[in-house]
């Protein structure tokens, strides 16, 4: 494939001109990785500005027992780390692929006057920089207030409008996302053993089903949230 092409399938380049994007490709150099390598961790941090090209990495955190809780999934069209101007706050987290996945990254010194001579392109990372801020400022409200049964039911919603949904059946819609029930700990700050627990309490309430590492969210619970 054509690197123009490459790289304007991104979603935060689509403002840009084809003239744009061939000095965009100058800046640019593209990493396949495998599935489950790290791309960054709190010790191995380094500037830069990195683009999901394709596949989908996962942004945790540590606590002091080793315990991991995941912030993000970030898949293609996104964009994560941190430079002089710009801050997505992934400093201090490991950022993992959860399947093979490019992964584009900006030269840091060239990237900055770059910006600040395309207004529209500026206008766009602020908007990714504010839907990360408000995503990120619901997640912890939801976590500090919700209990485990409205945590997963508001990860579930969070999933399926990042990777979307498809038909199940007249009432339920499948979460197109594989998720197992440690991951869906790792996401809400619990155990493996209270989320099994929860997810048999929430089929009970007809909420959602389940399947292996699938969700099925009802239909009128995903237009409530």
């Amino acid at each position: 494939m054509d690197r123009i092409e490459y790289l304007s399938q991104f979603n935060l380049l689509k403002s840009l001109s084809n003239e744009d994007l061939i000095e965009m490709d100058e800046l640019t150099s593209i990493t396949i990785m495998p599935k489950s390598t790290y791309i960054q961790t709190p010790d191995t941090f380094k500037e830069g500005l990195y683009f999901v090209k394709q596949g989908k990495v996962r942004l945790f955190k540590l606590n002091a027992e080793g315990k991991q809780f995941t912030s993000d999934i970030l898949c293609e069209g996104n964009v994560f780390g941190e430079m002089n101007m710009i801050s997505l706050g992934t400093r201090d987290h490991y950022i993992e692929t959860i399947e093979e996945s490019h992964i584009c990254l900006m030269n840091k010194d060239r990237f900055e006057s770059y910006l600040m001579q395309r207004p529209r392109f500026m206008m766009n990372m602020i908007k990714v920089l504010s839907d990360r801020i408000v995503g990120m400022s619901h997640l912890t409200q939801n976590l500090i207030l919700g209990n485990l049964h409205s945590k997963i039911i508001y990860v579930a919603k969070k999933l399926a409008d990042q990777f979307g949904y498809s038909t199940h059946d007249e009432e339920y819609l499948r979460i197109n996302y594989a998720l197992s029930h440690q991951e869906i700990a790792n996401l809400v700050g619990a155990t493996r053993e209270a989320v099994t627990i929860a997810l048999q309490e929430l089929v009970k309430e007809n909420l959602i089903q389940t399947g292996f590492k699938t969700i099925y969210l009802h239909r009128d619970q995903l237009e409530k949230l």
